[in-house]
């Protein structure tokens, strides 16, 4: 499942990055990386909000939807 289709407050582990090298790259220098346990804090209007590492991260929804969790 994307990482859009958790429930808010719900956990996941990220499992793929589909994406690009620039993709990659910007996620992982904000913590997000293959592993990686992210909670959804909020996904309705505008932009993703996820915790990572006791972090607090906004994603855009088109790189939110390239990120594969379990």
């Amino acid at each position: 499942m994307m990482l859009t289709d958790l429930k808010p407050g719900n956990w996941g582990r990220i499992v793929a990055i589909e994406g690009g090298c620039g993709v990659r790259e910007m996620l992982a220098l904000r913590g997000i990386s293959e592993g990686s346990a992210v909670r959804l804090i909020s996904c309705r209007r505008g932009p993703v909000v996820i915790e990572v590492d006791r972090s607090t991260i906004a994603l855009g929804r088109g790189i939110a939807k390239k990120i594969r969790v379990v």
